[in-house]
């Protein structure tokens, strides 16, 4: 079987590649980074299985499955932070999921079940399966509450702030250091306030004064004595605490 991986975050790609290379029943034929090139090789290649991220920058992951125009259609394997989705694709039975951070064995149990899946299957229920999973994800962007925004106050205005667009928060004194791709913010708040405001998101206290966005991790890094650092994005490098080290390991699957 040939697959594809596509996922706007490298290190998810990453994490895809690095557990199919184990699978020897399965061949990769590439990865992409959005969902534009993603419609252009699925086309082009016709894999069998695609691992698609749901939440990309350019477009959504379901966005992408409508705009095919392959046969016969691939196994497709939803990969998303956020269990909302899961959760509603499940109720229509829709494909399979794994929800980030996932498990080794959570990861090779979905690729036992694409295995035995029969290619007449696959055709058979791919446009109705697809259809009913587009409508539920269409009527849940129109019908869901404001999406989580956290208010920071800078002189006469406020800005509102994302989950996905911050990077990494720091304690600094009484107040939060708040750090996006190009900006610093600092808001008056307890770290242990900002943990359970980001409760929901794929965020992870690394260090008694340091919470990070899983997603915006760019590598980690083991120096001297067994200390563990994580270098995000911006190549800014965090360290993680012993008690900690072990969860997040967890949560990323190393």
């Amino acid at each position: 079987m040939k697959a594809l991986v596509v996922d706007d975050e490298e290190l998810a790609r990453r994490r895809v590649l690095n557990l199919l290379a184990e699978v020897k029943e399965i061949e990769v034929l590439g990865e992409c980074s959005n969902g534009k090139s993603a419609i252009t090789q699925i086309n082009k290649l016709k894999p069998g299985l695609v691992f698609l991220d749901i939440s990309m920058k350019d477009m959504s992951g379901f966005e992408v499955l409508q705009k095919l125009h392959v046969n016969p259609k691939p196994i497709v394997v939803f990969v998303t932070a956020y269990d909302n989705y899961a959760t509603k694709a499940f109720d229509v039975d829709a494909f399979d999921f794994l929800l980030k951070p996932f498990r080794d064995e959570r990861f090779f149990k979905t690729i036992k079940k694409v295995l035995n899946i029969s290619n007449n299957e696959v055709q058979e229920n791919f446009e109705k399966r697809l259809q009913t999973l587009f409508e539920v994800y269409s009527k849940d962007r129109k019908t869901s509450k404001i999406p989580l925004k956290l208010p920071v106050r800078q002189g006469n205005k406020t800005v509102l702030l994302t989950p996905n667009e911050i990077s990494y928060i720091c304690a600094s004194g009484y107040y939060a250091e708040i750090y996006t791709e190009n900006s610093k913010y600092l808001l008056r708040e307890s770290l242990n306030n900002l943990e359970e405001f980001f409760k929901d998101y794929a965020f992870f206290r690394i260090h008694r004064s340091a919470i990070i966005n899983l997603n915006h991790i760019k590598e980690i890094v083991h120096s001297d004595f067994s200390e563990v650092d994580v270098k995000m994005r911006d190549n800014k490098l965090l360290r993680i605490s012993k008690s900690n080290k072990k969860e997040l390991f967890d949560k990323l699957g190393i």
